[in-house]
């Protein structure tokens, strides 16, 4: 086997960069290895016009080190006032690249998110004529469902029953965590999608809560049984072009993590490759790798694959990486996937 991988350079196609003293401390990590990102808007307040996305790109483009080659891909955040001829006019004029869906009260900062999605419907068939893809969050919110079942309730509940209602509709289901969704996205056609995140390839529920909480491994949706991290591996290792790679690389300060309500969210971002690396090689994927972290996202968006490549070299010695980021912030711990990496970025 091989010990070098060149790739076209990857996207991120789901990415938490936050604001002000967060973004500049954690921007240059994700813009060291990838060439665009699809950007989450989950701010407070939150970015719901195609001002606040033009705003917003420049505060990310102002954070990024000299001479970085960054391409943040904005996205507006969906609200039951959202108005379809703001979303439609920021998307034709490139401002953005998707819509984000947050059930209301599913994850970090999404209490304005959608409550009625009958109060949606008209934004939602206007983006489907305009061809605008919709990201989504795919959980309910209902205190009845155990959180480990809110993925495949929400399938069934309210993503069947909206893209049945919103035909042509380009819908990706973010950060998926299940066999269930991996088998509806495989049973769907090409209008559908998934991210799968490097954290969600690596870890199950164990990992949070076997002998002692770990706060940095607690994410939304949270890690479940083994079962459906092997599903999510098969998924990202097959080939299938409908899966692609959105980290979901989401940073919080240590104190916010290690509280007695702690936020959720992994920050991959420094380490995603080497881990991916990791894994594919495992999965005997190592040439489908290509695909998954700078191919298949493209294709869906409608935008060409990056032109620059990175080699990756596999290293005799693991990989070191930093334990964490300083930021003005505050610190925030890089994931760690709980084995050594051998897999490294050339410069």
């Amino acid at each position: 086997m091989s010990d070098t991988i060149t790739l076209r350079r990857p996207d991120d196609w789901h990415l938490h960069l936050r604001d002000g003293d967060m973004l500049r401390g954690i921007a240059p990590e994700s813009a060291r290895h990838f060439a665009r990102a699809i950007i989450m808007p989950n701010l407070v307040p939150p970015v719901v016009t195609g001002a606040e996305a033009r705003a917003y790109r420049d505060r990310i483009l102002a954070a990024l080190p000299e001479g970085a080659d960054f391409t943040p891909l904005m996205t507006l955040y969906l609200t039951e006032a959202t108005e379809a001829a703001d979303v439609i006019a920021a998307h034709r004029d490139g401002l953005i690249a998707a819509v984000k869906l947050y059930p209301a009260g599913a994850t970090t900062n999404s209490a304005s998110g959608v409550r009625d999605f009958d109060r949606v419907r008209g934004v939602l068939e206007a983006m489907a004529e305009a061809g605008v893809p919709l990201c989504v969050h795919g959980e309910v919110t209902d205190p009845g469902i155990d959180i480990f079942d809110r993925e495949a309730v929400f399938i069934d509940r309210v993503l069947d029953p909206l893209r049945r209602a919103t035909p042509g509709l380009r819908v990706v289901m973010e950060h998926v965590t299940t066999a269930d969704a991996t088998a509806y996205v495989r049973a769907s056609s090409s209008d559908l999608a998934a991210t799968i995140t490097t954290h969600h390839l690596v870890i199950n529920r164990n990992h949070i809560l076997a002998g002692g909480i770990r706060p940095h491994y607690y994410c939304l949706p949270v890690a479940k049984r083994e079962s459906h991290r092997l599903a999510l591996r098969a998924a990202a290792t097959s080939g299938d072009a409908r899966f692609f790679l959105g980290t979901d690389s989401a940073p919080h300060p240590d104190p916010a993590k290690e509280s007695a309500c702690g936020c959720a969210g992994c920050f991959t971002a420094t380490n995603t490759l080497s881990i991916l690396a990791h894994v594919f090689e495992e999965e005997g994927a190592l040439d489908l790798l290509e695909g998954f972290t700078s191919l298949n996202g493209p294709a869906f968006y409608r935008l060409p694959p990056n032109e620059a490549r990175i080699t990756l070299r596999r290293q005799a010695e693991p990989v070191t990486y930093p334990a964490r980021i300083n930021t003005g912030a505050g610190p925030v711990t890089v994931f760690d996937p709980g084995f050594a990496l051998h897999w490294a970025i050339e410069a």
